[in-house]
């Protein structure tokens, strides 16, 4: 696909984007993919009538959870649904619980959901959920009292046919098995569609524990190749060690690659011949704070989470959380290759420092999208009675994943755009296209 110029309108989007005071725009992670999403739509000449409905979110949703707790007294936490768009399909998203989660990281996070099911070509839209909690201080009883009022609660709003969340930060399976119960109580028969993620018993895929991570790894064998690398002889950082940055240092090593450096919010380690990840993830497991803090091997030494992100590798890997590479620290970054594993680990400010020195970023949206995928394996085999055996759903996912990225590769060399800019430029139009065969209404 080429760019073109579709609709002369420019003048008009500049005054509208400044005046309209009703968009989220003073929140700032919203508004950095606000950012993203405009310089696209200009690039891509888009009508603006045809993107503006995008830049909001269609539904946003604010619930309190009073809950009993253990020694009697009721708390009451909040939580969050927003639902971003449902042009291209059902929307899908994470749940996340944690201390610092709020409305505009929802919001965000729902617009990145757009994207990454809109760029993979997967016919689901956007949505995110949070619940504003320190699962770490919750007994597992008081977690479950949490889930069951929070499903409840936005049970209006989800169903497989609607909205459809699965785990993501502080989640887990056993937490999608407690959201399937309820929402299958309340509709008065089993209905293991609602999630994905949930346990192979009662409905989930096999695969979908390492789904995003084995995501990153097609991505990074793709971009390697596209270069030039030989990932034999290249070094991996990793910064996050949770879920998918486990996963992700795990699956390397396994293909034998070299991880040199891995952190987590308890700090970093750095060998240069290679970490053993083996040991490392067995000691994590172990550990009862589940951090990489005080492990022991022959030749590591330790270093800050921002020291990683600085360190002259082949390939750096963000897993963590959002912003970590900003304008302050993108100019030290020696990395050749960027390829990101979490949400929005870098600001627009520094996409552009980035550009400048030549690192080639591989966008989240693109390169962290294997749990969507194989979620939405797992929602398919559900609603069509099926149970594929893992093999087949891992050559699923590296299907699609390959597909994708061949697609933004070749939309980011013929239009000389960075590839940030050429996924978003997919998954704009794809989603636009949606809007207009549909129509507004009324």
């Amino acid at each position: 696909m080429s760019l073109d110029n579709r609709c002369g309108h420019t003048e008009v989007q500049n005054e509208q984007k400044c005046c309209d005071s009703s968009l989220p725009e003073q929140n700032h992670s919203y508004a950095n993919m606000l950012k993203v999403l405009d310089a696209c739509a200009e690039k891509l000449g888009v009508c603006w009538d045809d993107y503006v409905p995008l830049r909001y979110p269609e539904r946003e949703l604010t619930v309190s959870i009073p809950v009993e707790m253990d020694d009697g007294h009721v708390k009451v936490f909040t939580g969050y649904r927003v639902q971003h768009s449902s042009v291209r399909g059902p929307c899908k998203g994470g749940l996340r619980y944690s201390s610092d989660v709020d409305l505009d990281e929802v919001r965000t996070l729902a617009a990145l959901m757009t994207w990454k099911c809109a760029v993979v070509n997967i016919p689901y839209g956007g949505a995110k959920g949070g619940v504003q909690c320190d699962p770490t201080k919750l007994s597992s009883q008081e977690l479950m009292r949490i889930t069951r009022r929070y499903t409840a609660m936005i049970l209006p709003l989800i169903g497989p046919e609607k909205d459809i969340p699965a785990p993501d930060v502080n989640t887990n399976a056993q937490i999608m098995g407690w959201i399937m119960d309820t929402y299958s109580a309340f509709k008065g028969f089993t209905v293991p569609g609602v999630v994905t993620g949930k346990p192979v018993e009662i409905g989930g895929s096999l695969g979908r524990e390492d789904a995003t991570g084995r995501g990153v790894l097609f991505t990074i064998n793709q971009i390697a190749l596209k270069k030039g690398i030989d990932l034999n002889k290249a070094s991996f950082a990793v910064q996050g060690f949770g879920k998918v940055g486990e996963a992700i240092a795990r699956l390397l090593y396994q293909e034998g690659y070299r991880v040199v450096a891995i952190s987590d919010i308890s700090g970093g380690i750095y060998k240069e011949d290679g970490l053993d990840i083996l040991d490392l993830s067995n000691y994590v497991k172990k550990n009862p704070s589940h951090l990489i803090e005080g492990y022991k091997a022959e030749g590591i030494s330790s270093l800050a989470n921002q020291e990683l992100l600085t360190l002259g590798v082949d390939i750096l890997v963000p897993s963590a959380r959002e912003n970590q590479i900003t304008e302050d620290n993108a100019g030290d970054i020696k990395a050749k290759i960027i390829v990101e594993a979490a949400n929005g680990p870098t600001t627009p400010e520094a996409d552009q420092i980035l550009n400048e020195k030549g690192i080639t970023v591989v966008p989240d949206i693109l390169s962290n999208a294997g749990g969507v995928v194989v979620s939405y394996l797992e929602w398919v085999q559900n609603i069509q009675c099926l149970m594929w055996d893992e093999k087949k759903v891992n050559s699923f996912l590296q299907e699609i994943m390959e597909r994708s990225f061949q697609e933004v590769w070749e939309f980011h060399e013929q239009n000389k755009v960075p590839m940030r800019e050429a996924a978003y430029m997919l998954a704009l139009d794809r989603t636009i296209k949606a809007r207009k065969i549909r129509g507004n209404f009324p």
